[in-house]
């Protein structure tokens, strides 16, 4: 296997130029006090006031600062040094006490030596990882005993499908290493990078929890996206957004509750 860990750093290095100057992420409307958070990861979050948080694959902390709005004390974690000085940089524009460490995820217990009420991943993060079994060992390593464990992700027959949404292209259980050459989800996309990923189906997912002391509290699918960063797709509610020709005939997001026991 090619060294995903070196090329997909690369990768969202590019990526995170980008993201800074895009509409998607809108920088601007943020540290004007606009929550980056969607209702969907509020609502199983619950009151973070006063709440120790790991956020996981936070890319460059948005999320995480939000959460810190809202009284929680955040730290997040990304693969990318780019992404985590613009986070650190984000930080100190918006007079946030979020902190942020650059680290593999894999080998973050090498970078951080804490416990956390809650450990929180949201949107395009496990299908960057290979090992889920070692993901959720990372997962319940920094929760306390009856920590919380939160996950919002894209469903994993989203990435069954070609680009278009026309036809099966993968498989939906993890097989062997998807590589492409693509341009990022934004609106202002030019140049394509190199990426490795994985698909991981539910299964897989919730096993992986249930193997490493977290106990399932929720699991609910959802027939739309709160962003717009795929092709084909129409806004059907204010921020919802769906693949004009599916309409709500498939899950496009999940989630995922667990405690640690």
């Amino acid at each position: 296997m090619k060294n995903y860990l070196e090329i997909n750093k690369k990768s969202w290095n590019n990526r995170t130029s980008v993201h800074l100057e895009s509409e998607f992420y809108d920088v601007k409307s943020f540290l004007e006090g606009k929550s980056s958070l969607n209702s969907i990861e509020l609502e199983l979050l619950g009151n973070v006031e006063g709440k120790s948080i790991l956020h996981l694959q936070c890319h460059f902390g948005q999320d995480t600062i939000s959460l810190s709005r809202l009284g929680a004390k955040s730290v997040g974690v990304d693969l990318s040094d780019k992404a985590i000085e613009a986070a650190r940089n984000l930080a100190e524009k918006d007079n946030s006490d979020a902190r942020f460490i650059c680290s593999d995820i894999y080998d973050l217990s090498n970078h951080l030596n804490e416990k956390f009420d809650i450990v929180f991943t949201s949107y395009g993060t496990i299908g960057w990882l290979p090992d889920l079994d070692k993901w959720a060992k990372v997962v319940s390593y920094f929760l306390k005993p009856q920590g919380k464990f939160v996950i919002v992700e894209f469903h994993p027959l989203v990435w069954m499908f070609d680009d278009d949404f026309q036809r099966i292209e993968y498989t939906y259980f993890k097989s062997e290493a998807i590589e492409t050459v693509e341009s990022t989800y934004t609106e202002n996309a030019e140049e394509k990078d190199e990426f490795v990923s994985w698909n991981h189906g539910l299964g897989e997912v919730i096993n992986s929890l249930i193997s490493n002391s977290l106990e399932i509290n929720s699991l609910d699918e959802y027939d739309y996206s709160p962003y717009n960063c795929f092709n084909k797709t129409e806004e059907f509610e204010a921020g919802k957004f769906r693949i004009k020709h599916l309409e709500n005939k498939i899950p496009m997001v999940y989630s995922i509750s667990a405690t640690k026991i």
